[in-house]
């Protein structure tokens, strides 16, 4: 996914350099940029909270985490007002617990002091096609969609404090481990809807602001080393409301 963005930034930026200074041979506007886009993102996790607090730690806030990505886009001079990117994302937010409660297979509860941890993360990348609108003057507006691949991963990590090297391959071989490291990967097709307003702040510099929403399709569920997890439940999915930034350089043309 990281290879598919980088080869998409390069043609971009290859493109933005070629495009010739004057653009009164095209009816359209010419020029493109390049630029980081930190955001936010609000995934719907009632559904993995239920799990995580049979776990033993507290759910994932329903506030969502911060991303951190890059993105990039370039008017074609033969379609009027329409540009094509491409764009890449990630961000992940934690959740861990000291005190532990497990119940036994023989329905006892045991508790004591140890370290529970889960790490949740969102990452994608893919293309983008925007139409910007062309009433509007000075600044870019932009309607559009994001096509891509997306992930969603859940790292689970349970121990009980340090311990020495004896202890610890004594606890790997044991056929009911102390300890856990896990983790499951969903990874699906994503579709977003977006909007973007892009204010220049210099020749070659603007800021963005954006939303979307990223939906889900074909989710496939695998566990540690690509094992299939079947039956995983529909409300744990990649589905997810996201609000963006960025700072761009290039050739702009509002």
């Amino acid at each position: 996914m990281n290879k598919l963005f980088a080869v998409i930034i390069i043609i971009i930026i290859a493109s933005v350099s070629a495009l010739p200074q004057e653009s009164s041979f095209y009816d359209a506007p010419l020029g493109g940029g390049i630029g980081y886009t930190p955001g936010w993102i609000i995934p719907g996790v009632d559904g993995i909270n239920t799990q995580l607090k049979a776990f033993g730690v507290p759910g994932i806030p329903k506030s969502g985490f911060f991303t951190s990505g890059g993105a990039g886009f370039l008017y074609l001079g033969i379609l009027k007002n329409f540009r094509i990117g491409g764009f890449g994302f990630g961000g992940s937010r934690s959740s861990s617990a000291d005190y532990f409660t497990d119940v036994l297979p023989d329905n006892t509860v045991e508790t004591g002091a140890g370290q529970r941890e889960a790490i949740y993360s969102l990452s994608g990348g893919g293309l983008s096609f925007e139409y910007t609108l062309p009433f509007v003057k000075d600044i870019a507006v932009s309607v559009g969609a994001l096509i891509g691949r997306g992930s969603l991963s859940i790292e689970l990590y349970k121990n009980y404090g340090n311990i020495d090297w004896k202890s610890f391959w004594q606890n790997a071989q044991s056929y009911y481990p102390d300890a856990l490291s896990s983790s499951l990967k969903n990874t699906y097709w994503i579709f977003s809807p977006t909007l973007n307003v892009e204010i220049p702040a210099y020749h070659m510099l603007c800021f963005r602001v954006g939303a979307g929403y990223h939906f889900a399709f074909g989710n496939k569920w695998t566990y540690d080393n690509n094992q299939d997890i079947l039956n995983a439940p529909s409300n744990i999915n990649g589905n997810s409301f996201f609000i963006q930034t960025g700072i761009f350089v290039g050739l702009f043309s509002f």
